[in-house]
């Protein structure tokens, strides 16, 4: 029997849900904790508690809950949820996802010589490669300070690293929930498309619906009503981590999601979405376990990856080095110092 698990604030959250608003609070819970309980026993025990788990879950939502804080707050973030992919497989024909520009800052330059920018065309992209390398940082410093703990010779400094460690450890799960909810948004097709809500004014031989309810009706109503967690686990794929660059990793999961943009309107113009039917409950549960299956590699990837990020200024280390022999001193931690 599938389980009936839908966390308490996922309704409140959803029923206000907008266009830029992926998957509704009920999809973004189940997003994260399915990536979140899917890591495997190589990452820390912070990571993997059910405490840490329930919280990850929790923060699933948050970067819709805490949209109308004020203008510049929603006018900036807001396009962080989304970027346009056209039917060319380009982002305003001009941006490949698989050869992402290095920085938000190229996007956009490449953006205006197009005649658009980052903010109409969406930088989610970026939003999920930055919150990786935030997550990456989280790890490292958090080894520096494992090993800072153990080995360091002073008993203050011992106590230092060990209070710094407990701090990371509220900060790296707070970073890995927030950024869960970009992760699960390039899981939503809707998200990575120009065709986002209704198929828009574009070429439509098919017939594919107008329709500006689209959106909302599938990752809000739909979801709530059929989304299940043991669906979504049974769905996901074997544990993939990569060690190439975030960039190409995080394209190339988009330029997947984007592939079942067609799929989607062909089921909602058979009705399926509104009937509930088999198949259209089988795509929401395999959209939202990539999305789950792509946040629990990606941790993966930022774990392996922090072991050579550098950590400290002006005595930078690695944590391969503070836990192969460099003994971590304050310093090399702490940019106050």
């Amino acid at each position: 029997m599938r389980s009936t698990a839908i966390f308490s604030l996922s309704i409140l959250v959803a029923a206000s849900s907008s266009p830029a608003s992926a998957w509704g609070g009920a999809g973004h819970e189940l997003v994260s904790r399915a990536g979140a309980q899917a890591l495997p026993p190589a990452l820390p025990d912070f990571v993997r508690s059910a405490a840490a788990i329930d919280e990850i879950t929790a923060l699933g939502p948050e970067l819709d809950r805490s949209k109308d804080a004020g203008r510049s707050h929603d006018l900036d973030r807001d396009p962080g949820h989304y970027t346009d992919i056209g039917d060319d497989g380009k982002i305003a024909g001009t941006v490949d996802p698989a050869a992402l520009p290095v920085s938000r800052e190229a996007y956009d330059t490449a953006l205006r010589g197009a005649g658009t920018d980052q903010y109409k065309m969406g930088f989610l992209p970026y939003a999920i490669v930055d919150g990786w390398e935030q997550v990456a940082k989280d790890f490292a410093i958090w080894r520096v300070d494992r090993a800072g703990e153990r080995r360091a010779a002073d008993a203050g400094d011992r106590a230092w690293f060990a209070a710094d460690r407990a701090l990371r450890e509220s900060l790296t799960l707070r970073d890995i929930g927030v950024w869960s909810h970009y992760v699960g948004d390039g899981s939503q097709p809707l998200h990575v498309s120009v065709h986002y809500n209704g198929w828009g004014n574009f070429p439509n031989p098919n017939g594919y619906t107008l329709s500006t309810k689209t959106h909302a009706a599938f990752e809000s109503t739909f979801v709530r009503a059929h989304a299940r967690l043991d669906g979504i686990v049974a769905h996901m794929r074997p544990l993939a981590p990569s060690a190439e660059p975030i960039a190409q990793l995080v394209g190339a999961y988009l330029e997947a999601s984007a592939s079942h943009v067609v799929p989607l309107y062909e089921l909602e113009k058979q009705g399926a979405f509104e009937k509930g039917t088999a198949p259209a409950v089988d795509f929401v549960d395999a959209r939202l376990a990539d999305g789950a299956a792509e946040l629990r590699d990606l941790i993966v990837d930022a774990w392996n990856a922090s072991a050579t990020v550098k950590v400290g200024y002006p005595n930078a280390i690695t944590p391969s080095d503070a836990e192969g022999g460099t003994v971590p001193v304050r310093s090399g931690v702490d940019p106050a110092d």
